[in-house]
């Protein structure tokens, strides 16, 4: 496990009909934060929901245009995320933004030790897949 470090998470609560320049305003908050290098993004669909209005937000299996709620998550520094925040006041007409302060514990194939790992790994069993 690599070194934990702060950074920010950014939580942007919106909608699958809400739009930015002729395209859904979900996917021109991810091309934007791809745009500014920040470090990645998610964006998770919703099943129900409601905002201010009190409305509920829901799947419907005959309706063909859906009103659903749509998180968008990006952590990534703070100052970082500060910079992106400007360009998503532009571009948002409603919804909801959260701040938080996150750990973060950053997995992969770039953390340092990770051939010899699996190398102990490898080493550690017996013809058969039986481990030691």
């Amino acid at each position: 496990m690599d070194v934990p470090h702060d950074a920010v998470l950014l939580r942007i609560f919106t909608s699958v009909a809400d739009r930015f320049g002729g395209e859904p305003l979900y996917q021109a908050i991810v091309a934007r934060a791809r745009d500014m290098q920040l470090a990645g993004a998610t964006v998770l669909r919703g099943t129900m929901g409601f905002g201010p209005s009190a409305r509920l937000h829901e799947s419907h299996l005959f309706h063909l245009s859906q009103d659903l709620p749509v998180v968008i998550e990006i952590v990534d520094a703070g100052d970082k995320i500060d910079a992106f925040l400007p360009v998503l006041d532009e571009m948002m007409e409603s919804g909801l933004v959260t701040l938080e302060i996150a750990r973060v514990l950053q997995y992969g194939r770039q953390r340092a030790g990770l051939l010899q790992r699996i190398r102990e790994q490898l080493g550690r069993r017996r013809p058969g897949g039986a481990v030691v």
